[in-house]
């Protein structure tokens, strides 16, 4: 495998999406989100093996505050450091970029990003109720100072 990371493209997000419906089923964001996010200058990374995208990774910036908006890994490549090599890059570069405090939320049943999460350093905050819509699950809200 020859892994690097680089800014995600609008050309990418066709296989995105289609990533993101394999990962997250009816909570997978379309197409046209994806390019929302893009257009709005949120941060977004992949990890690519030569074209292929093997997972990816997008920030959005809010004062001194950064929101992980999603990390996904493809399931191909999963338990190959991947998520990790993102988790650094996206902590790197919002240190980089001034953030004192990273957020996300995350299912609550998705023990895989919980564990990975807390290995990071991030504590809860609290639990956004139905946060989910298709699925009405809940959302896990946590933070890691930076």
């Amino acid at each position: 495998m020859n892994l690097r990371i680089e800014r995600l493209r609008w050309w990418h997000l066709s296989a995105v999406a289609a990533m993101e419906i394999e990962i997250f089923g009816p909570e997978a964001w379309s197409e046209a989100v994806l390019w929302t996010e893009l257009s709005a200058g949120h941060d977004y990374r992949a990890v690519f093996d030569g074209e292929r995208i093997a997972g990816y990774a997008g920030t959005a910036y809010s004062g001194d505050e950064a929101w992980i908006n999603n990390i996904a890994v493809d399931a191909a490549y999963r338990r190959r450091g991947i998520a990790r090599a993102l988790m650094d890059d996206l902590i790197a570069r919002a240190r980089a970029g001034g953030a004192k405090a990273l957020f996300l939320e995350v299912a609550v049943d998705n023990a895989p990003a919980q564990r990975l999460y807390d290995d990071y350093g991030f504590v809860g905050l609290g639990v956004r109720k139905n946060y989910y819509q298709h699925t009405g699950t809940d959302a896990a809200v946590m933070r890691r100072d930076l």
